[in-house]
């Protein structure tokens, strides 16, 4: 229900600027996050194991990202303090988009296909694997 719930608020702020185009300048700045979510089949880890983590990510309008991670699993905090990350990301005219982040609390790089919302303010993205949504909020 609440991933429903989402994908219709994705899609009605979508289509109020589907006259507009989008592009790697959509998205400038920072923004801060909340991802939510299961993480699947993970070895060392229950078959389905809680995930939350927060980041604080700068976009810079030109395909290239940078973040920092606080994140827990299962209830534990993975690492004190906060994880630097890094990657790559490419918006569609449609204002739809991907992105590649490499973090080092992940053993492998992290695939997310994302809309972009609220002419740039918004970002809800969902990670190709696994069953984890994230949404990022302008800073202003």
């Amino acid at each position: 229900l609440f991933a429903s719930g989402a994908s219709a608020m994705a899609q009605s702020d979508t289509s109020e600027s589907h006259g507009k185009r989008c592009s790697n300048r959509t998205l400038l700045g920072d923004y801060g996050s909340v991802s939510e979510g299961v993480l699947l089949n993970v070895p060392g880890l229950p078959p389905e194991a809680q995930f939350r983590a927060v980041t604080m990510t700068h976009f810079d309008g030109e395909g290239n990202l940078s973040w920092v991670e606080h994140t827990v699993i299962n209830g534990t905090l993975l690492e004190p303090g906060w994880t630097p990350a890094s990657g790559t990301y490419a918006v569609n005219s449609d204002c739809t988009g991907a992105a590649v982040v490499n973090t080092p609390n992940s053993p492998v790089p992290l695939s997310l296909a994302f809309v972009v919302v609220k002419q740039g303010k918004e970002i809800h993205t969902v990670l190709d694997s696994d069953a984890i949504a994230t949404v990022f909020i302008k800073v202003e």
